[in-house]
C-alpha cells in the first residue's frame, strides 16, 4: 500500500510538472476548441450577499457587545469621563472634526501603503536570495533577525535626526516593522516546495527561472500571503510610531495632541480611524489572496476543522 500511494503521488507530480513546463510550448489543440465560446458564468448577487452576511454577523455581534459595555461603563461613570468618553461623544467628535481627521487619516494611510509596498518588494527579494543561496542565507538571515529585535521606537528619534520631520522617517519605520514577516513567510514558502517537483522539473529541462515562476513561487504564495496579512497591520503601527516621534500631521500626531489636552473623545476617534485603516488594508490583502490562490485549501469555505 505505501508503494502504491508513492507511485500515485509521483504520477501526479509528473503530470503537474509536465503541464507547467510545457504549457507555454504547446499550441492550441484544434481550431474547433479555440473557436468554442467559453461558458457564461452567472453572477449570483443573492448568494454573494448571503455569504457576506454570514461572514459579517459574528464580528458585528461581538462589536455590538463591546460598544454596549463601553456605553454602560461611561453612562454609569464607572470610569472617569476624561478617561473613557461616551460613544455618542466620540461620534460627535468625529463629525465635528471630520475634515481634519480625514486629512490626518490620509497621511497615515499614505505612509502605511508606501511602507508596506516597499517592505513587500524588499522582503520578497531577500527571501528569494536566502532560499536560493546558502551564502546569502548565512549572511542575511542573522542581520534580518538582529534588525527585527531592535525596538523600533528606540531608533525612531535617530531616523528623525537623519531624515527630518517629513514622510521619510515614518515610511522607513513602516518598512522596518513590516519587512520581517514578509521575509520569514517567503523563505518558508520557497523552501516548502516538494523536492519531487523540483527534481522532475530539472529532468524535463525546465530552466531555473521557469521552475521559480511555475512551481516555487506559486507554491510559496499561501505562506507569503499569510505574512502579508501580518505585515500590512504592522505597517500601520510603524507609521504611527514614526508620527509619535516627530510629525505635524497624521493620526499619531492627533493621538499625542489629544493626550496632551486630555481630550478622550478625540483620542478614541483617532484610535477608531487607525483601526479602520488596518482593517481595510487587511481586507485588501485578503481579496488579493483570494484572487491569487483561489485553489488553496484555505480559500475553501467548507474546509473541515478536524479530521474526525
Amino acid at each position: 500500500m505505501p508503494g502504491g500511494v508513492g507511485a500515485i503521488h509521483s504520477a501526479k507530480a509528473a503530470a503537474q510538472v509536465s503541464s507547467m513546463v510545457s504549457s507555454e510550448e504547446t499550441p492550441a489543440a484544434t481550431a474547433d476548441e479555440s473557436n468554442r465560446e467559453p461558458p457564461v458564468r452567472r453572477f449570483d448577487l443573492g448568494g454573494r450577499l448571503l455569504r457576506f452576511g454570514e461572514a459579517l454577523w459574528r464580528p458585528a455581534l461581538v462589536l455590538a457587545v463591546i460598544v454596549f459595555f463601553w456605553w454602560l461603563a461611561a453612562e454609569r461613570e464607572w470610569v472617569a469621563p476624561y478617561l473613557v468618553p461616551r460613544p455618542a461623544a466620540v461620534w460627535d467628535k468625529i463629525l465635528s472634526e471630520w475634515g481634519s481627521l480625514m486629512h490626518h487619516s490620509y497621511v497615515t494611510l499614505y505612509e502605511t501603503v508606501i511602507g508596506f509596498a516597499l517592505a513587500t518588494v524588499l522582503g520578497v527579494v531577500t527571501a528569494v536570495l536566502i532560499a536560493y543561496s546558502r551564502t546569502m542565507d548565512k549572511a542575511l538571515y542573522p542581520i534580518v533577525l538582529f534588525a527585527q529585535v531592535i525596538p523600533k521606537i528606540a531608533i525612531a528619534p535617530l531616523l528623525v535626526v537623519w531624515f527630518g520631520n517629513g514622510l521619510a522617517p515614518k515610511i522607513i519605520l513602516a518598512v522596518l516593522i513590516a519587512f520581517f514577516p514578509v521575509v520569514v513567510s517567503g523563505v518558508a514558502g520557497l523552501r516548502s516546495t516538494d523536492p519531487e517537483l523540483l527534481e522532475l522539473s530539472a529532468t524535463m529541462g525546465a530552466s531555473r527561472w521557469k521552475t521559480f515562476r511555475k512551481i516555487r513561487f506559486p507554491n510559496a504564495l499561501p505562506h507569503l500571503m499569510a505574512g502579508e496579512k501580518v505585515a500590512v497591520t504592522l505597517a500601520v503601527v510603524g507609521a504611527v510610531v514614526g508620527e509619535f516621534v516627530g510629525a505635524s500631521e497624521g493620526l499619531g500626531y492627533v493621538l499625542l495632541l489629544a493626550n496632551g489636552n486630555l481630550d478622550a473623545a478625540l483620542l478614541f476617534a483617532a484610535l477608531i480611524l487607525m483601526s479602520l485603516i488596518g482593517i481595510v488594508l487587511f481586507v485588501v490583502v485578503e481579496v488579493a489572496e483570494a484572487l491569487l490562490i483561489p485553489w488553496h485549501a484555505s480559500r475553501r469555505s467548507a474546509t473541515p476543522l478536524t479530521t474526525s
